[in-house]
């Protein structure tokens, strides 16, 4: 019995999702993620380039390559049961059917510990 208390010890059961999706999306990700009970995320602008490619820009009459396109990412931490909906949430909602619409990441969190309460695991998120 002692061992399958010390493996239930390190079951993960929270989950990491980064999302990259174009910036005028955000809003409408937001607001369907908080419709199935995720109302908090973190939100970082970034850049990047892939399939996308980049554009061309002229300035004082020369041409400029541009290879990053402005993205936003989002990063939640959730417990394991939300996982499949939220995915399932963020792609359906971001998707324009167009190349650059984003990718979604997924990684195990170990822990997490709310640095007010000092609450850790699922009651930390």
């Amino acid at each position: 019995m002692l061992f399958w208390h010390v493996l239930c010890l390190f079951v993960i059961t929270m989950k990491k999702i980064e999302a990259i999706i174009k910036p005028f999306k955000l809003d409408e990700v937001k607001e369907a993620l908080s419709k199935i009970g995720i109302n908090g995320m973190t939100v970082i602008d970034s850049k990047g380039f892939g399939r996308q490619k980049g554009h061309t820009e002229l300035y004082r009459g020369a041409e400029y390559i541009v290879d990053f396109i402005p993205k936003i990412k989002i990063e939640i931490v959730i417990d394991d049961k939300l996982l499949t909906k939220a995915i399932n949430t963020i792609q359906k909602t971001a998707n324009t059917g167009k190349i650059g619409d984003g990718k979604i990441f997924i990684t195990n969190i170990e822990q997490a510990i709310r640095i007010r309460t000092g609450e850790k695991g699922n009651n930390a998120i």
